[in-house]
């Protein structure tokens, strides 16, 4: 398994775009995460960070280190975003690699935590995350907003 960041791995930016866009994206939002990783690769601060996971040449999994995830808690930052790992990859704890990549990546930059938003239940204190309040999304609904002391 290896972790591909777009920064440090700038040729894998359009396999970045279209994995992100397949996961992630509807047709009104593909350009939110091509104009977002695009821009990523030049960024001179510490975020954001796109990461992929891959098996060889085969990509398995995702994950992003941003700003904000579109929830009110805008004082939090950075995120941990778009963590995805494909079906047939999921019970051998490689979201963990994905998870400790963005953790290390925030740590390096001098963040104090990491944040994440989520209405799962027990997947990420498995990683360290407790649950610290509720957020609010712009298209009126909620998550949980966990974090984990880096």
């Amino acid at each position: 398994m290896r972790i591909i960041s777009v920064r440090a791995c700038p040729q894998s930016l359009d396999r970045m775009i279209r994995y992100f866009q397949e996961k992630w994206a509807s047709e009104t939002s593909r350009m939110v995460y091509d104009d977002c990783i695009r821009h990523a690769v030049s960024a001179t601060a510490p975020l954001p960070q796109w990461y992929l996971l891959a098996e060889g040449n085969k990509t398995i999994g995702c994950a992003g280190l941003i700003t904000n995830d579109f929830i009110s808690r805008m004082d939090l930052y950075p995120w941990l975003c778009a963590l995805y790992i494909e079906p047939e990859h999921r019970g051998h704890a490689y979201s963990g690699l994905l998870i400790e990549r963005a953790k290390a990546d925030a740590r390096a930059a001098g963040f104090p935590y990491l944040y994440l938003c989520s209405d799962h239940v027990g997947f990420y204190e498995k990683f360290g995350f407790e649950r610290i309040g509720t957020g609010y999304h712009p298209w009126g609904e909620t998550s949980g907003i966990f974090h984990a002391k880096l």
